[in-house]
């Protein structure tokens, strides 16, 4: 698997943003995925994971499918379902992937499932392939 680009400041996969999640994303040609640990500096309710940082975990492991074969979007929509909570402490793997495109659009969907394989959350995304005039800015963050 290869390592998908980075942004350093980036909250999700930044390495020198010290408020950040900091995951490292991986391509396997098919689909995107990232482990995290559910740190308790990120819950909501005590001992839950908060569900908009699993929320933009999903959207950053779907965004990164699309980036792995170069390709620069932004997102459009997204819809996401909390199957079961994630407590703090558990380790959470995420995968996404593109179910297709269709001109400068692409279709995504993702999941979060625990170390038992629970199904968490799952999402399914549209992101719109940056045009002219914003792809270079995209383009300048990725190292």
């Amino acid at each position: 698997m290869k390592e998908v680009a980075k942004y350093s400041g980036c909250f999700v996969c930044g390495d020198k943003n010290e408020s950040g999640l900091k995951a490292r994303f991986f391509y396997d040609g098919e689909q995107a995925v990232t482990e995290v640990v559910a740190l308790e500096q990120f819950e909501g309710y005590r001992g839950i994971y908060h569900g908009g940082v699993i929320t933009t975990l999903l959207d950053e492991v779907m965004i990164k499918a699309i980036l792995a074969q170069d390709k620069y979007a932004v997102t459009a929509e997204m819809t996401v379902r909390f199957r079961r909570p994630a407590r703090t402490g558990d380790k959470i793997r995420l995968v996404g992937r593109v179910i297709k495109s269709k001109g400068r659009v692409f279709f995504t969907e993702g999941k979060a499932t625990n170390e038992e394989g629970q199904v968490l959350v799952t999402a399914t995304g549209r992101y719109v392939e940056a045009d002219s005039e914003l792809k270079p800015a995209l383009m300048n963050s990725v190292e």
